[in-house]
């Protein structure tokens, strides 16, 4: 808000006494908060610091103990710096002891060689002072408008930072109080340095207000919450003092966010358990209640002359947040959950979004007839996939669509269908095909066994062809039905099977031998060996279970 020093002594009115600067260059960036002449050598204790002090020196001593004291008590109490006429008292130089004092403490000290009219310099450095906080409070008003608009427009966490990074000129990151990182703009620089380290650095930098400055570590911290309930802070990266207009960013940043997770947790939490609410009864029944139309339209889902498609979004269980967590808790499909929904709004795609079970996000889509459906969920995948990253708890997800349907009858089975090929597509999820969303075609002879997981057929024909290898594993500690499950992926290779067996050749020759001695089959036959692996699927199907 203030001007600095440098800044008064660029005025005319300055110039033409031809300043020097003869000790404390370092300190010509001090913030001038007024000007105030004084000719008297005890003037500290009248002084708040913060001014530009004037002086002819004619009332000062040329004792060097008391030119160092008179120094010393300046900048005891905070002077931006001290202006000394070189025509009443002093003419060619300062004292040595008055330089060495004012150098020791990076005070700036200016000689004037000119006869200067102090009350002119004190007009015109007050004007700039004025100038400059009619321009903060302007500047502070503008930014008070722009948060206001965008806190009523609803804006997302990315938003508000992107405009405090544009508002400041400085990198902003958002946390929780965990210190995990929940968005962050860099305002132009390497998002690797300003993340880097991030939780143990943030954990060091600890504040006692809302809003505090730690000059160590560079950083404007204000904290995030509402209600009595903080859940975040907001760190701007400000290597200088923050000035008067970063502060108010900030905290009408911090502001805009707390207002965005109240509006959004009350909106979200009501519209999530009336998505739920939907989606359960529409999943209880093949016959769906008959008000369930007009409920769902009322919530703006039309059901009636629409395509219809039934979807299912999982973690992906080959990757962990944290070895201690378990991924298919409600904390983390909540997330996703809303993940989920943001991504459907980005899209325009109406849905009911919803968690169901322990296992996986729900959603119904619905289209209008004229859509391109598979352009759609292209579209749709591809948002959900980048706000699932982009959620508290960050993961890779997999994404189902069942059959498009024209019925409301017809949905359950859609919705039944995504479940299962969700499923069955998690069993591939560790080796990506570059699909953003899988269908039952997609997932083939695994998505057919998945459809069919709970027929008692197909249980009894796994155990059937498999029962006695299994038997055998069990009572002699063998691996035989690991080494027949390597052999069939690989597709009778028995040099890449006993590769990926991580064994001899020779020793998985024979386990392949005792494998055929067990079943009575060969393994050169093609139908002995079809009907195993369409076994150890089934058998793979309904060990992953729900």
């Amino acid at each position: 808000m203030y001007p600095t020093v440098s800044d008064a002594l660029a005025l005319p009115v300055i110039r033409q006494g031809r300043p020097r600067v003869v000790a404390g260059a370092a300190g010509l960036r001090r913030r001038v908060r007024w000007v105030h002449v004084a000719e008297v050598a005890d003037i500290a204790h009248l002084l708040r610091g913060g001014e530009l002090v004037l002086t002819t020196g004619i009332a000062l001593p040329d004792d060097p103990v008391a030119l160092t004291r008179y120094v010393d008590e300046l900048a005891e109490t905070g002077v931006a710096g001290l202006v000394v006429e070189l025509v009443r008292h002093w003419h060619e130089a300062l004292p040595d002891a008055l330089v060495a004092a004012a150098e020791g403490h990076g005070m700036p000290l200016v000689t004037l060689s000119r006869e200067t009219r102090f009350v002119a310099v004190t007009e015109a450095v007050v004007g700039l002072i004025v100038d400059a906080q009619v321009a903060e409070l302007r500047a502070a008003e503008q930014v008070h408008e722009t948060f206001t608009a965008l806190t009523v427009a609803g804006a997302e966490p990315a938003e508000v930072l992107r405009e405090v990074a544009r508002a400041s000129g400085l990198p902003v990151v958002l946390e929780t109080l965990a210190h995990d990182v929940l968005a962050y703009d860099t305002a132009g620089l390497d998002p690797g340095e300003l993340l880097a380290d991030w939780a143990r650095r943030s954990r060091a930098v600890t504040v006692t207000e809302r809003t505090s400055y730690d000059g160590d570590a560079g950083w404007l911290v204000t904290v995030v919450g509402a209600r009595g309930n903080d859940w975040g802070r907001l760190v701007l990266h400000c290597p200088e003092p923050p000035q008067h207009r970063q502060l108010v960013i900030a905290e009408r940043a911090a502001s805009a966010l707390a207002v965005h997770r109240l509006v959004a947790r009350d909106r979200e939490g009501l519209e999530r358990h009336a998505h739920r609410t939907l989606l359960t009864e529409l999943l209880a029944s093949p016959t769906p209640p008959g008000d369930l139309t007009a409920r769902a339209t009322a919530l703006g889902f039309p059901l009636q002359r629409r395509q219809l498609l039934g979807m299912s979004v999982r973690p992906s269980t080959t990757v962990m947040i944290k070895p201690a967590r378990s991924m298919a808790t409600q904390e983390v499909l909540r997330d996703l959950a809303e993940a989920t929904a943001l991504a459907a709004r980005r899209a325009r795609v109406a849905a009911l979004v919803g968690v169901i079970d322990d296992t996986s996000v729900r959603a119904l889509l619905s289209l209008t007839p004229q859509a391109d459906a598979d352009a759609v969920l292209r579209r749709l995948t591809q948002e959900i996939h980048h706000a699932a990253a982009a959620a508290p708890r960050a993961l890779p997800v997999v994404i189902a669509v069942g059959s498009t349907v024209a019925t409301v009858a017809e949905a359950r089975r859609s919705l039944m269908e995504a479940a299962q090929v969700a499923q069955a597509a998690l069993r591939t999820a560790g080796s990506p095909d570059g699909r953003a969303f899988h269908r039952l075609e997609d997932v083939r002879l695994r998505g057919l066994l998945q459809l069919l997981a709970e027929d008692d057929r197909v249980a009894a024909f796994a155990d059937r062809e498999l029962g006695p290898l299994l038997a055998r594993d069990a009572s002699h500690g063998s691996r035989l039905v690991e080494a027949l499950r390597h052999y069939c992926e690989h597709g009778g290779n028995k040099s890449a099977a006993a590769s990926a067996a991580h064994m001899s050749r020779t020793a998985y020759y024979q386990q392949l031998a005792r494998i055929e001695q067990v079943l009575g089959v060969s393994l050169d036959d093609p139908e002995s060996v079809l009907s195993l692996h369409v076994a150890l699927l089934a058998m793979t199907t309904r060990s992953g279970g729900q």
